[in-house]
């Protein structure tokens, strides 16, 4: 029952979306746009969904506003801009990166999405070529990448979940990304950490998510800039 919370969970959200006409993690709009210092001298740029877009959480309580807090403890000089949407898939953050790229110039780019590709049931193929077009673009704008993966459950079925899963990981390899392989590590199978809703993390749980990120992140920020 490995991951069972999460598979319900995920189950749950599509049986939902799927009344209400749509499948996607969540459907609120823009975070902030900037998590950081305005005056820093290098962007931290995240492109995700509602795991990334504080979706019901009080304004400062996501991982990502976390994360601009330890990178400001740790002295480095990065700003954190999130311009992560609820319901926000591939296709749609493959859109609008280069509007992005252009407007913050950044340093590292982390790229969370795919859930919402998955609940749809969408061709992993569809999304792997989206995820390899944001990070080409990513790295031909000198920014380091940053590949966050998410599972899908297993009514899905084996062959599908396996190469989804596996998609990230492949992405990631090929272009020599890093890559967090689970997002939602540490605390899939814990309804306590999970919103009433039981698809959302909770308010508890974004401290894990940073602890997932921070390690593989961390050495990024010392590296310089691909321009």
């Amino acid at each position: 029952m490995r991951r069972k919370f999460l598979s319900v969970s995920l189950t749950l959200a599509a049986s939902c979306a799927t009344l209400f006409g749509a499948t996607e993690i969540g459907a609120a709009g823009l975070s902030p746009p900037r998590a950081g210092q305005e005056n820093s001298s290098s962007v931290i740029l995240v492109l995700g969904d509602s795991l990334s877009a504080e979706y019901g959480l009080q304004r400062g309580q996501g991982w990502v506003q976390l994360l601009a807090n330890r990178v400001q403890q740790s002295g480095q000089k990065y700003s954190v801009v999130n311009a992560s949407i609820s319901g926000e898939t591939t296709s749609g953050g493959r859109t609008r990166l280069p509007a992005l790229l252009k407007q913050h110039r950044p340093s590292i780019v982390i790229i969370e999405l795919g859930g919402n590709d998955g609940l749809r049931g969408l061709p992993v193929s569809r999304m792997q070529e989206n995820l390899v077009a944001m990070v080409r673009a990513s790295q031909a704008a000198g920014a380091q990448v940053l590949v966050a993966g998410i599972r899908m459950p297993p009514n899905y079925g084996r062959d599908y979940t396996e190469r989804f899963f596996e998609a990230y990981a492949a992405v990631a390899r090929q272009y020599k990304t890093a890559l967090v392989p689970f997002l939602l590590e540490g605390f899939a199978e814990s309804a306590d950490f999970f919103q009433p809703d039981r698809i959302h993390p909770s308010a508890r749980a974004q401290a894990t998510i940073l602890q997932t990120v921070w390690p593989v992140l961390e050495p990024m920020l010392t590296k310089k800039a691909l321009r």
